[in-house]
Parts: C-alpha cells; sequence; structure tokens
C-alpha cells in the first residue's frame, strides 16, 4: 500500500500521536479535500504552533487551519 493509498485522516492521526510534544492533547481535525482544520485546546502557544508544524509535510495536506484554543487551566 503506497502512501497515496492511506487515507489522509489516517495520515493526520498518525502524524499528530507521534509527536511527544503532542502526547496525551486533547485534539480533533476533521479534513475534506486537502483540507485540514485543528480543534481542541492546549496548553500553550508553542503547541499550537507545533500541532501545526506537524501537519505542515504530510503528503495530501493542501491548507491547514489552526483553530485550536490556547487555554491556561
Amino acid at each position: 500500500m503506497s502512501s497515496i493509498d492511506i487515507p489522509l485522516e489516517d495520515k493526520v492521526l498518525c502524524a499528530l500521536e507521534r509527536n511527544p510534544r503532542l502526547f496525551r492533547r486533547n485534539l480533533r481535525f476533521e479534513t475534506e479535500q486537502g483540507r485540514v482544520t485543528l480543534l481542541g485546546m492546549v496548553r500553550t502557544y508553542y503547541e499550537k504552533q507545533i500541532a501545526q508544524e506537524t501537519l505542515r509535510h504530510v503528503e495530501g495536506i493542501e491548507e491547514i487551519h489552526n483553530e485550536l484554543e490556547v487555554t491556561w487551566a
């Protein structure tokens, strides 16, 4: 199975789960025709940026919308 055959949702989930800086974060995402929208909450702006950068080089993603909210709680 080539990486082209792997659904985009699986590629995104795998990339986020492999990043140790995002371990155990409650991140959600939606995908639609090469567009990924990140949803959920993170504790810092750094984590928000890391989540986006993690997906930047995933094959099949043409656009990333980072709607993660930074919460101090």
